[in-house]
């Protein structure tokens, strides 16, 4: 496979996987840390009215989800990337991360877990990833 197909590909799975870690987590949450009684967590006007109701334990789930589907993404990018590979890991964690500076001017939540989930669920993980997918390795 041509070098700059395989990198395209690289982008492509790291994108698809993360996500798929990502809304997989999210969807698995209500069943293991159950959202307060009447709130709808997957209506954003159901979430706007009621998240004074949210315990720290409810941002666990997001928090993971966000932090796993990135290092995931960057992880696949790197493993399957064939030059730069460190590139690709880093250009997935900077799109999962505008994804997440996105989510927080649409979803409410408070502040701080906007500023734990923006300063260490992406670009920290994304170098996580790089650093088990280069295990061994030398970087170049």
């Amino acid at each position: 496979m041509p070098p700059m197909l395989r990198n395209v590909l690289a982008i492509a799975a790291g994108i698809v996987l993360g996500a798929m870690v990502n809304g997989g987590l999210i969807t698995l949450s209500p069943s293991i840390i159950p959202p307060p009684e009447g709130v709808d967590v997957t209506d954003a006007e159901s979430l706007r009215q009621s998240i004074h109701l949210f315990q720290p334990k409810h941002f666990i789930f997001p928090f993971l989800a966000h932090a796993l589907g990135t290092l995931v993404g960057a992880y696949v990018a790197y493993r399957i990337g064939a030059t730069r590979k460190a590139q690709w890991a880093w250009i997935i964690g900077c799109l999962f991360l505008i994804g997440g500076i996105w989510a927080a001017t649409m979803i409410p939540a408070p502040t701080w877990f906007i500023a734990a989930d923006l300063l260490l669920a992406y670009l920290p993980m994304a170098w996580l990833g790089i650093r088990m997918a280069s295990a061994g390795r030398v970087e170049a």
